[in-house]
């Protein structure tokens, strides 16, 4: 039986923001007995950090086995007394490609690792696109994050307990099968599903799943007949995903892409709003979020599909980042979901018209297009950079923080298909 199976009788639940997601993980880690396994891009050292170190330690305490991997590059904040009090409490803190940095700077821009997931006690696990730091709260201010994660129960959690385990340096099972073999038997259409709710657990690495989510994606939007919501931070898709909007579009589908419309960045939006022309000219809605920066990874397509995880819809997550998101069939979660968004877009988004792109002046057009081909061949460039593989790492020395170029030890297995082969240079906004 492969991890990538889709499972039945799953129990979710949607978690919209930090102040619905950190108070569920830190009970079901609070009320853990015998193992918690946490992956994440960010750990910041604030309100947020601190409360999770601490149920953490608590965790330790009680002689629950805990195993944290963070991204050397987005978590290198981390100072040695936060790394410490980790270290001292029995909890095994694995670093994903720790370099020094250069002049002050983090150098190890690429290769990074994008995934968020949790999983306690092999009963629970979850699966998003939240970080551990206050700007997922709203008391952050202006600038925090709308984002989602998905809580589960059920026989997928096993996927994802397998997963994580064999990240850390456990074996991967016997009969792995990666996911080009198994969307030769997926079900190409995607609505009437089984009254239970079925969940597949998708990663994407640089090995064996070069494309996996973006092709469980161009899946749903072949298959959708009536109505398609993408939300997604970071969107610059490549050419076949944007023909299959398209395609959708001329079946009679309704497409809406949910972007940012007030990004902490700026680059941000100005690489999306590149695709304007073209996306309008398709057929699609364009809406901007405009209350705050969004961070959102998910979609809802027709009454019952849906995705919630790490993955952006740009190159970096599409092509090189460790990523890894839910695909669920069912109506419960897809319409809890569909509401979410809808209320945003009634609410606190703009949609973007023809007459806001024509006004463009014509070097714009001469930018958005020289723009589009640098950024669509940029994994292609970073790969080409000379890179010292990066293998999953384990610190074992109080006295270190992630920053300090420090040399931790190096697991004697190196999650080869995820760890070594590439993620991209991106900030730790993401």
């Amino acid at each position: 039986m492969s991890s990538r199976d889709w499972r039945h009788g799953n129990d979710l639940e949607l978690l919209e923001n930090g102040e619905a997601f950190f108070p569920r993980v830190f009970d079901d880690i609070a009320a853990a007995k015998h193992e918690v396994i946490i992956e994440t891009f960010i750990w910041f050292d604030d309100r947020v950090g601190r409360a999770l170190r601490d149920v953490l330690v608590d965790a330790a305490a009680r002689g629950v086995k805990v195993d944290i991997t963070v991204d050397g590059y987005g978590s290198a904040p981390l100072a040695k007394d936060f790394v410490a009090s980790l270290t001292e409490a029995g909890i095994r803190l694995h670093v994903f490609g720790p370099l020094p940095p250069i002049l002050g700077v983090q150098a190890n821009l690429f290769r990074r690792l994008h995934r968020k997931l949790v999983v306690v006690d092999q009963r629970v696990a979850y699966v998003g696109g939240i970080n551990y730091s206050d700007e997922h709260m709203r008391y952050y201010g202006d600038k925090s994050k709308q984002d989602y994660a998905t809580r589960v129960v059920g026989p997928v959690v096993s996927d994802i307990h397998r997963f994580c385990r064999e990240a850390i340096g456990h074996p991967r099972p016997e009969g792995h099968r990666n996911l080009r073999g198994l969307l030769r038997w997926l079900p190409s259409k995607w609505s009437n599903p089984e009254p239970e709710a079925q969940v597949l657990f998708v990663t994407r690495d640089n090995h064996n799943h070069r494309t996996a989510i973006e092709a469980m994606y161009r899946m749903g939007l072949r298959s959708a007949q009536r109505d398609i919501i993408l939300m997604n931070a970071y969107f610059f898709p490549g050419y076949r995903f944007l023909r299959a909007m398209r395609q959708a579009v001329e079946r009679g589908v309704r497409v809406r892409l949910v972007l940012q419309g007030e990004p902490d960045k700026a680059y941000v939006k100005f690489a999306a709003s590149t695709l304007y022309d073209h996306l309008l000219n398709i057929g699609v809605e364009v809406w901007e979020f405009m209350e705050r920066p969004s961070h959102a990874k998910v979609a809802v397509m027709d009454e019952a599909w849906a995705t919630v995880g790490s993955s952006n819809l740009d190159p970096f997550s599409l092509s090189l980042n460790l990523e890894a998101n839910l695909f669920i069939r069912d109506k419960g979660f897809a319409g809890t979901l569909r509401q979410s968004i809808e209320a945003l877009l009634a609410d606190r988004c703009e949609q973007v018209t023809r007459d806001q792109v024509q006004r463009r002046h014509p070097i714009w057009h001469l930018w958005r297009w020289v723009g589009y081909h640098l950024l669509r061949h940029y994994p292609k460039l970073a790969n080409l950079v000379p890179v010292k593989s990066s293998r999953l790492t384990t610190i074992d020395d109080p006295e270190a923080d992630l920053g300090s170029g420090l040399t931790p030890r190096t697991l004697g297995h190196s999650s080869k298909p995820d760890s070594e082969k590439a993620t991209p240079p991106q900030p730790p906004q993401r």
